[in-house]
């Protein structure tokens, strides 16, 4: 089976490429989606225990976790060593059950793939990637984001040049989205040659 690591700065437009993998059928795992599900079942009194007053009705609320490590790099780094190893084991065990189904190929939807050094846990990396004033322009019209907020979370990754250079594919999101599910295409055919089928 072949293990892609999907991955981008935030606002790259990679969770649309994700889906787009989807819908291709290919198994997909999304750490975000790990890190809320821990944040609403084991890992929820885990972080209250660490950072005190951001559990409201037995979940974590993440605006007030936000704000208690943003630009906190030691509440950061608390907060990392709680989440890390947990979206790890969710990641290890999605990967078994898609090995046990006789999949060809899986992707790990990981924002932070090289920061955390699981780059070194993937057989191909694809980098989800766009101009700089592409990716503010979608930042900055999400919610509740400011630019404080976006230097923040951008000190936190690695440049999307660094990225770039560490990746096997790049798909640019800069266009209409059919053109990018033209490319994802593209990579599944080029995926499936080198699968030998």
């Amino acid at each position: 089976m072949i293990v892609v690591g999907l991955t981008g700065s935030i606002a790259m437009g990679k969770s649309t490429v994700a889906a787009m993998f989807a819908e291709f059928g290919v198994p997909t795992f999304n750490a975000d989606d790990a890190v809320r599900e821990f944040y609403a079942g084991e890992g929820a009194k885990s972080v209250e225990a660490a950072f005190r007053g951001v559990m409201v009705e037995g979940k974590i609320d993440r605006e007030r976790l936000g704000a208690r490590v943003l630009g906190d790099a030691d509440a950061l780094q608390r907060l990392e060593g709680l989440v890390h190893p947990a979206v790890a084991k969710a990641r290890v065990q999605f990967l078994e059950r898609a090995a046990t189904e006789g999949r060809r190929m899986a992707i790990v939807d990981v924002p932070l793939l090289f920061e955390t050094g699981g780059h070194s846990d993937v057989d191909l990396i694809i980098v989800v990637s766009a101009p700089e004033s592409v990716q503010r322009a979608r930042a900055m019209a999400r919610p509740g984001m400011t630019e404080a907020k976006l230097e923040a979370v951008l000190s936190r990754q690695a440049s999307d040049a660094e990225k770039r250079r560490g990746a096997h594919f790049i798909i640019d999101t800069r266009g209409a989205h059919d053109l990018t599910r033209a490319v994802v295409g593209q990579f599944m055919r080029a995926a499936a040659a080198l699968a030998g089928g």
